[in-house]
């Protein structure tokens, strides 16, 4: 026990650790506080297609061997967040068979790509791209000083979008109809909440990777929501939970030395189901 005390607190003492511990729980409090919405509006999938979408944009950019892939990824996954968006919209094309389409057609499209064209890319270990790229890095030591300005001016923006326009989204969240007869331009905020989300999972990939990132959008709401039942509470208690996840995540990584992205699925999950015993307990309490 004293052994994993002392690499944990030796640890701490590298900048790279701690830049990975202000970037984390900035990351899970930016995915959580949309989740909420996200998972209420049935619409919780599309982090997960999205990550899909930066994975073949990924896959373009290592062929293209691009200094800083960030400048294709980004873009790419913006529009393709509009375009869910428009095609979930359709009757003819749910939601979920939207993101089913676009999930499925650029994670097989993305690897397609980098195994025609991985002779030319620059970086010889091809397997360790791409699980990196889908799984996150080994390591919580890749985090660059940029990766921390990004992570922080992105919490700013998306925890400003949110408070701003609270009650839109509230709108939109619960009753998207009603909220159009009253005037609102649903679509307009809609298209907001699908761009932003869209710029968080592509700055999460890099630490939980593409197969992963829905866990830091969908569990802390599913969380929140087995115990609370407002909307306001369930916000709260979903950024409390994912940033407390996402630190014990990283303090259980480092000293036992699995990937970080997974140790904070890992501790997700089993803070999912802690929160559902409780629920279960309060319920009952209520409802002897």
């Amino acid at each position: 026990m004293m052994d994993i005390w002392t690499t944990l607190m030796y640890s701490l003492t590298f900048s790279t650790v701690q830049r990975a511990l202000i970037a984390t729980p900035l990351i899970a409090l930016c995915s959580s506080l949309l989740g909420v919405p996200l998972v209420l509006k049935r619409f919780s999938l599309i982090g997960d297609g999205l990550s899909h979408v930066a994975f073949g944009a990924m896959a373009i950019a290592t062929v293209l061997n691009l200094t800083n892939s960030f400048l294709l990824v980004l873009p790419v996954t913006i529009l393709c967040a509009i375009l869910l968006l428009r095609m979930g919209q359709n009757s003819k094309i749910k939601g979920d068979a939207a993101i089913a389409m676009i999930s499925v057609g650029t994670l097989a499209g993305g690897y397609l790509i980098m195994n025609l064209f991985k002779s030319s890319a620059r970086s010889s270990n091809f397997s360790a791209d791409v699980c990196a790229t889908l799984f996150g890095s080994n390591s919580i030591l890749t985090l660059s000083t940029l990766d921390v300005w990004l992570c922080a001016a992105l919490s700013v923006a998306v925890v400003m979008f949110f408070l701003l326009f609270y009650h839109k989204i509230f709108a939109i969240t619960f009753d998207e109809d009603f909220a159009s007869a009253t005037g609102m331009n649903a679509k307009v905020y809609n298209l907001l909440l699908a761009i932003v989300i869209a710029v968080v999972i592509v700055l999460a990939m890099k630490l939980v990777g593409a197969l992963l990132i829905s866990a830091l959008v969908i569990f802390p709401a599913l969380s929140a929501m087995r115990v609370f039942k407002s909307f306001k509470r369930v916000v709260l208690c979903a950024v409390i939970f994912s940033v407390l996840c996402a630190l014990l995540g990283i303090f259980i990584s480092i000293p036992t030395g699995t990937p970080v992205g997974s140790t904070i699925v890992a501790v997700d999950i089993a803070g999912f189901f802690l929160f559902c015993i409780l629920g279960l307990i309060k319920r009952r309490r209520v409802h002897p």
